[in-house]
């Protein structure tokens, strides 16, 4: 075991490969305790591969991962009594009630008055009303709600959510969210991995951008919006042939043309003087702008960018 007392999550040059393929490449992540940290990228980008491995359920074929200070590869029992896992489909018995299900896992898990627990939780994920009905007669959200109360179970310090709002109305996003953040208040470690963006904005203290099992860049929200230092802006107009003229006409500032059709979107520096140029000239080609709207970099700018970048797009 070694200290950690700030750091929860620490991972040293984590290596995996299938079959001849690398689905990690030295990976190297540090979270800690009680943060929201969260690992983004799309699909096959080895995001699951990361969660198994850190839960012991896959071994890495070099680097190390410690976790609450046990050694993942070397104290995979310790390890697994500090942490909880909530998969990418929620893991409970259809044939059971939510208040069944709860209580099974606190027996399975010789846990100290499991049936009072189990109340407590189901109060807490707000599923008490519906707590004697068969999980069967679930919607989405309400599974969702009972595989993280199951999760929560024994109070593990660090929890890993992979992808855990895939397939959730925006309703039952909201509704999830708000639960990551309170056990995150709580002083609960949370590792969650995500494809979606505007997920990671909201809820991340920190956030890894994983592409082909590399990290390509990692920091708070703010810092890699910075990455992009100039966002854009959007020009309307009454007509699609003065879109046409505009288009043509702003070359140089890279345009495309907005999904909504009536409008182009031209890179920016930010700077009055660009915005004042791009202005006069469509003023003295008689095109006249009915919108102006300056956008700063999004997250998802920032990924699609640094995605492309190592594409080669």
């Amino acid at each position: 075991m070694v200290d950690s007392k700030e750091t929860v999550v620490a991972v040293r040059d984590l290596q995996k490969s299938y079959k001849g393929q690398e689905v990690l490449k030295n990976i190297n992540l540090s979270v800690k305790k009680g943060s929201i940290f969260a690992l983004l990228g799309s699909n096959g980008a080895g995001k699951t591969t990361t969660i198994r491995i850190l839960s012991t359920l896959l071994k890495a074929d070099k680097g190390s991962a410690f976790i609450n200070g046990f050694n993942v590869s070397k104290e995979p029992e310790e390890v697994r009594g500090v942490i909880s896992l909530t998969g990418q489909y929620a893991a409970v018995d259809e044939g059971l009630s939510g208040r069944e299900n709860l209580r099974m896992i606190g027996k399975l898990r010789h846990l100290p008055e499991a049936n009072k627990k189990a109340d407590e939780l189901l109060e807490r994920v707000d599923l008490l009303d519906a707590a004697d009905k068969r999980v069967a007669t679930y919607s989405g959200g309400m599974r969702r709600r009972l595989d993280l109360a199951m999760s929560l179970l024994g109070n593990p310090p660090v929890i890993f959510l992979d992808e855990p709002t895939t397939g959730l109305d925006p309703q039952s996003r909201l509704s999830l969210w708000q639960m990551i953040k309170e056990l995150s208040a709580a002083g609960t470690t949370v590792f969650l991995t995500t494809q979606y963006l505007e997920e990671a904005d909201h809820l991340a203290d920190h956030i890894a951008i994983l592409n082909k099992g590399e990290i390509v860049a990692e920091g708070t929200s703010r810092d890699l919006k910075k990455l992009l230092p100039h966002g854009h802006i959007e020009l309307g107009f009454h007509q699609v042939g003065e879109v046409r003229a505009a288009f043509k006409l702003l070359d140089e500032f890279h345009p495309t043309i907005h999904p909504e059709g009536q409008k182009i979107i031209l890179s920016t520096d930010g700077s009055i003087k660009q915005m004042t140029d791009m202005l006069n000239r469509l003023d003295q080609a008689e095109i006249s702008v009915t919108q102006l709207t300056q956008k700063q970099p999004t997250l998802e700018d920032v990924f699609l960018t640094i995605i492309g970048e190592k594409e080669g797009a």
